[in-house]
């Protein structure tokens, strides 16, 4: 590992790249300023990186406040899918195509202040990010790579499951927020407002639609038409049992870069559970109300094997602009991922992959993947 990965994980202020001093002065007190003294690193880190981000967040704001808010949103293409899932696949191939505009990691992580800040962010990450992500898989990690508008809105509203992985002594109050179902009608507005400036943002910087990934957002459907009532939807899904092994991998590397408290490791399996049941109570039950057309389904096995027929189906199904003007560069892009390598997990035990079914039994039923 290069030194600068060991700088990352020990020094990286993680989530909290993009936070303002009062933003993270008021994070700390809402978690009762409980950091765990092996992160006290990085959480001195991510103090120092505050004080850097407040001026320019001020800058940006008197700047940019007004043509911001003139901005008017083009309808967003969600790609829905639990983590893990080829939520990362699907989004990479259709931002091949540049008549749309994807979140970039160094707008993502400093959602406050990339419209002055992103050179330096981008600069600054060029030397100091991983050459993968985090470890999770294989996909290279860069200034440019696609991001989850989720980290933009965990930073800048704390309303997010992801604020679990920073402070995991408090996991279940952030994982209130992967439906928002129960969340008082005021955190629940500031999201909104939250997200739909974060779009404004993005809109300035590309005049496109954009191509939004974020697998907390599989839970989310009527917030997202209550916000963008002409957005259009595709969900990937994967076998239970990859997206369970995946996922709990997941968790393992987002608390070793992200933590700020001591994890309880045992916690893991019985998040992933009850995270996964959250969210596909909540989108089975809201996927109705997107309307006809808007909505498109691939399975991750159809996606890995027919990349090229799958994704000209997605163009075909949501009424997407002419596929054929992307095709060209769709396919150099496929060509490239040839020598890509998944993560091999450890076989699960019978007692296990039990759980699994009786816990998500319905999406074992609704894809019909073999238990």
């Amino acid at each position: 590992m290069a030194w600068t990965e060991d700088f990352f994980k020990v020094t990286g202020p993680g989530l909290t790249v993009g936070i303002t001093t009062g933003n993270w002065i008021r994070l700390l007190a809402q978690n009762r300023f409980r950091v765990a003294p092996r992160f006290w690193p990085r959480a001195a880190f991510a103090t120092l990186v505050s004080f850097i981000n407040t001026p320019f967040c001020w800058a940006e704001e008197a700047i940019c406040s007004r043509r911001v808010a003139s901005q008017r949103i083009p309808p967003p293409l969600f790609i829905l899918g639990h983590w893990r899932s080829g939520t990362t696949h699907l989004q990479n191939l259709l931002s091949v195509d540049d008549r749309f505009g994807y979140p970039r990691f160094a707008q993502v992580m400093i959602p406050d202040t990339f419209l002055l800040g992103e050179q330096i962010m981008s600069a600054a990450s060029g030397v100091l990010l991983p050459a993968n992500r985090m470890g999770v898989d294989g996909v290279a990690m860069h200034p440019e790579v696609p991001w989850e508008e989720e980290f933009a809105l965990c930073v800048s509203t704390f309303l997010s499951p992801y604020m679990g992985w920073a402070f995991p002594g408090r996991a279940e109050h952030y994982d209130r927020y992967l439906t928002f179902r129960g969340v008082p009608a005021g955190d629940v507005e500031r999201w909104k407002r939250s997200f739909v400036r974060l779009l404004q943002k993005l809109t300035l910087r590309f005049k496109r639609p954009m191509v939004l990934k974020s697998p907390p957002n599989t839970g989310r459907i009527k917030l997202l038409l209550d916000i963008f009532p002409d957005a259009r939807f595709v969900h990937i899904h994967r076998d239970p049992y990859v997206v369970y092994q995946s996922t709990q991998h997941l968790h393992m590397r987002s608390w070793e870069y992200y933590s700020l408290q001591r994890p309880d490791l045992s916690a893991i399996h019985h998040r992933t559970i009850r995270q996964y049941v959250a969210m596909f109570d909540a989108f089975f039950e809201e996927k109705s109300l997107i309307p006809e057309g808007r909505f498109c389904e691939v399975a991750y096995r159809d996606l890995e094997s027919d990349p090229m027929g799958q994704v000209r189906r997605v163009y075909q199904e949501l009424s997407l602009p002419e596929f054929s003007t992307v095709e060209p560069a769709l396919s150099a892009y496929v060509k490239s991922l040839s020598g890509y390598k998944k993560n091999n997990h450890v076989e699960l035990s019978s007692d296990l992959r039990r759980e699994i079914v009786n816990s998500w039994s319905r999406s074992f039923e609704k894809w019909q993947y073999s238990i």
